[in-house]
């Protein structure tokens, strides 16, 4: 049940589960799962963590990659997150995606694991020039909800509030949250799971209205961004790369989380030598 002592956790997923936007390659990335598991330990001193995501992975990919080494760890508490990815390929189905979704909520959940996920905001609020995805991201929220209500999977919703889709909460790529989006995330999964102080602080707006350029600064800023993210982006759809290729998961193995107060969390949790995971 939400708001349990947990002993065992597995994050499943792609880039925003790795941790991308939060940190970097030399000092370990961090990102809403490990800050998750900060919040864990907070009530359960005992808790071991594990993060199997790996950036650029498709919702197939995660099902078939890290399902079955996530079943081996035999987690109490599982995350869910995938499809993304599958939003901004040219051919999307909802419904196979969906798919892949439930098959990992099933499996976890009947070995006894509880499951949480997340939806998916409308990223045209963030970069226009990914309109088509609208429908799609709509489409696959609400089969993300049924396949949830199922399995009996803990979700939270992060697409119905405003707050997120506003670009202090997104790194400069607008594909990944800033390190504030990815503490707001791992809020909203707290309060999704009933962690106790958890609230529903990751809704409100932040205290100052964000910039937004006009006119020919905006227009600007749209070639910007779509020379410094975009073009290398398509460039690697149409070479069949991906940018995890050759990428292991950050921490394959359930280890302890330091228990670190509020304020002094530079690193997220730290592995088995005593080092920011992410780091070897």
């Amino acid at each position: 049940m939400p708001g349990s002592e947990y002993l065992r956790y597995v994050a499943l997923g792609d880039s925003q589960t790795e941790g991308l936007g939060d940190g970097d390659e030399t000092g370990g990335l961090r990102g809403w799962a490990d800050r998750l598991a900060d919040r864990l330990a907070e009530t359960s001193p005992g808790l071991r963590y594990a993060n199997l995501a790996v950036r650029g992975r498709l919702a197939s990919q995660v099902h078939a990659e890290q399902l079955g080494p996530a079943l081996a760890l035999r987690p109490d508490l599982a995350t869910v997150v995938a499809g993304v990815n599958d939003l901004l390929r040219p051919r999307f189905d909802a419904d196979e995606v969906a798919g892949h979704l439930e098959a990992m909520f099933a499996e976890l959940t009947a070995q006894g694991a509880l499951v949480a996920t997340l939806t998916f905001p409308d990223i045209t609020r963030i970069t226009p020039l990914a309109r088509p995805a609208a429908p799609r991201a709509a489409a696959l929220n609400q089969r993300i909800r049924a396949a949830a209500l199922r399995h009996g999977v803990v979700v939270a919703e992060t697409s119905h509030h405003a707050v997120v889709t506003d670009p202090r909460l997104w790194s400069r790529d607008r594909l990944h949250a800033s390190p504030l989006g990815h503490e707001r995330i791992a809020a909203a999964v707290a309060h999704a799971l009933g962690l106790p102080g958890s609230g529903d602080d990751w809704t409100h707006p932040l205290p100052s209205p964000a910039a937004v350029p006009s006119g020919w600064r905006a227009a600007a800023v749209e070639l910007r961004w779509a020379a410094a993210f975009l073009g290398p982006w398509l460039g690697r759809r149409l070479r069949g790369r991906s940018s995890g290729d050759g990428r292991t998961a950050k921490r394959p193995h359930l280890l302890p989380v330091a228990v670190l107060p509020a304020g002094n969390r530079p690193g997220g949790p730290v592995d088995g030598r005593g080092e920011p995971a992410g780091t070897a």
